[in-house]
């Protein structure tokens, strides 16, 4: 057993790999088994992440969830910002340049919107709460508009650690509703089409939550919403700390 561990920890990426897959295949038997297909597997494997980030954590009493364990050591590395724009601009490549010109100029306003909605929700949400400071209110936010948007956000104009690691919160609370609500409210949104996807992803806006729910509801859409997610991410990270920050602060001080 020491020297399975010794194994493992040495090859700690190629476990990582390994161990997602498992869990990945174990996600699917249960969407397809327990949810007749209802719920996608993806966020069924997200649950199962965060339930043993969580076990991690208590057991190890570190920051960095699983990857604090040694041998699932390499879940840091796979799970980092790395792998993910790796894998997000490998989606890109898939797309049709002629179907992603037929967005247009409603492509263009689902983004703004993507941005502001979401941003006004969840800074008016954080002023309920007690929240009260520009700084605050911008960063919960942005968190609202993606996971990554708010701690960009909050580094930039100066939140504390605890305000960014409520906005991650807040926008992994956002992916998740978008992974299960998404295929359940397709054929509703009209759903079935590259120009609905892209329209969709502006609005959604959190590039694995558009991703899983087109995922979920036609692969073929995927790359089409989670094009123009990445757009949203970006618009976020450069009107969170600029515009919007100004905007809250000439509103409340």
């Amino acid at each position: 057993m020491h020297e399975l561990q010794n194994a493992l920890t040495s090859n700690s990426l190629i476990f990582a790999f390994a161990f997602i897959g498992l869990i990945v295949y174990i996600s699917g038997k249960l969407s397809r088994y327990l949810t007749m297909g209802r719920v996608h597997g993806s966020a069924i494997a997200i649950l199962i992440g965060l339930g043993l980030a969580y076990w991690g954590g208590l057991e190890t009493g570190g920051t960095k969830g699983l990857s604090d364990v040694k041998i699932f050591g390499g879940i840091g590395l796979m799970g980092g910002a790395m792998m993910r724009d790796f894998a997000i601009v490998a989606t890109a490549f898939e797309v049709n340049v002629i179907e992603a010109r037929k967005a247009g100029l409603i492509g263009v306003v689902s983004l703004f919107l993507g941005t502001l909605i979401p941003f006004v929700f969840g800074a008016s949400v954080a002023y309920s709460m007690g929240y009260t400071s520009a700084i605050d209110m911008t960063t919960i936010g942005a968190g609202a508009v993606t996971y990554i948007v708010g701690p960009v956000t909050g580094a930039a104009i100066g939140a504390s650690s605890d305000i960014m690691a409520l906005s991650i919160a807040t926008g992994v609370v956002k992916a998740i509703m978008v992974m299960v609500f998404t295929p359940m409210l397709a054929r509703f949104m009209g759903l079935n089409s590259p120009r609905s996807a892209m329209v969709f992803g502006g609005l959604a806006g959190t590039v694995s939550g558009v991703s899983a729910g087109l995922a979920a509801t036609d692969r073929r859409l995927v790359p089409y919403g989670a094009l123009v997610a990445t757009f949203h991410t970006g618009l976020g990270c450069l009107m969170g700390p600029s515009v919007l920050y100004l905007a809250v602060k000439a509103l409340v001080g």
